[in-house]
């Protein structure tokens, strides 16, 4: 049952990787493709019906890691608070600049809440990505079974080329947002856009590849399963570029999505028994079983996620199906 709820929790991440990603993609890009007002409209109204049901993922994930796994998020929470607190700062500032610029008088005010946007995705995106790198290298976790990372830790190659290759990836995972919802010059710009994001993410990857093969890849217990994910991160990437030229957008989509689950997957898979590998001994890892509650608390909180979780995901399919058309100039908006 550890395990099975394991799994349960890297899904609600991984989906959250996904849905969140294209929101991020779609704050940072916008501001690059859209030629005028009006397409700056546009891309926001592609978000518009979907964005806070995208968020619904991170809050599960938060309710099941302090449900299933408190061990766990005591330790990392505190461990990771900068990152976090980064992290949570890009959601508020991104989440009102979206709702807020609509509101704005002048193009002046409509700049400055273009400029939240924006940083409103680049926080978030680096901040998941270093903390990916963060728990692909390890953790100095010690003996009193806490840990802080600090500056030396984020200032790692590996790390930081993690937080690159995250920030493009979901740059080019919005940009196949894009031109699934949009149409005409807008949607052309961002298909050209998310072939050479595709072509750079892999770039990305293939060096933080590199500097795991060359450095000490501590936290990679399962080694063969980081090296199959990796493998379908590339395939997914080289995927996305002909379906993009075809004008498969829909085929690109999938594919992007795809890329953009992987990290979790990389992290779970590639330190699994343990939920947190220590850089300092080996001993003072975190396991499953260590970070899992009790028996009784999983059943019954099983009761619980037999029910909502197929209602999320419900939820999820049912939005997509009824927003799911292209947005157009003079669609109804949202935001």
């Amino acid at each position: 049952m550890q395990t099975a709820w394991l799994l349960i929790l890297g899904a609600l991440l991984s989906g959250y990787f996904v849905l969140g990603g294209y929101d991020y993609g779609v704050q940072m890009v916008r501001g690059l493709l859209a030629a005028d007002e009006r397409e700056r409209r546009v891309s926001l109204n592609a978000l518009g019906p979907l964005f806070f049901g995208n968020e619904v993922w991170l809050v599960a994930f938060a309710g099941v890691l302090f449900g299933a796994f408190p061990f766990l998020e005591g330790t990392l929470l505190s461990g990771l608070y900068p990152l976090i607190l980064v992290l949570l700062l890009g959601l508020v500032v991104g989440k009102a600049g979206v709702q807020l610029r609509g509101r704005a008088s002048g193009p002046t005010a409509r700049r400055c809440w273009d400029v939240l946007i924006a940083l409103g995705g680049l926080l978030p995106a680096t901040s998941w990505g270093l903390v990916v790198g963060v728990l692909l290298t390890g953790v100095p976790r010690g003996a009193d079974g806490s840990f802080t990372v600090r500056f030396g830790v984020l200032a790692d190659p590996f790390v930081l080329v993690c937080a690159l290759t995250t920030v493009v990836l979901f740059l080019a995972h919005g940009s196949v947002f894009l031109t699934l919802r949009t149409t005409g010059a807008l949607a052309a710009r961002a298909a050209r856009a998310a072939r050479g994001l595709l072509a750079a993410t892999a770039a990305c990857a293939l060096t933080g590849a590199l500097l795991a093969a060359a450095g000490d890849a501590s936290a990679l217990v399962n080694a063969g399963a980081a090296q199959l994910l990796a493998a379908l991160l590339f395939l997914a990437l080289a995927a996305g570029w002909p379906a993009l030229a075809r004008r498969r957008n829909g085929w690109a989509f999938t594919a992007t999505s795809l890329a953009a689950a992987v990290p979790v997957a990389l992290v779970g898979a590639g330190s699994y028994p343990y939920v947190l590998v220590s850089t300092v001994d080996e001993r003072f890892g975190m396991t499953v079983h260590e970070a899992a509650a009790d028996g009784a608390t999983l059943t019954v909180l099983s009761a619980f996620g037999v029910v909502l979780i197929p209602l999320m995901v419900a939820y999820q399919a049912w939005s997509w199906w009824l927003f799911g058309g292209r947005v157009r100039a003079g669609s109804p908006g949202y935001l």
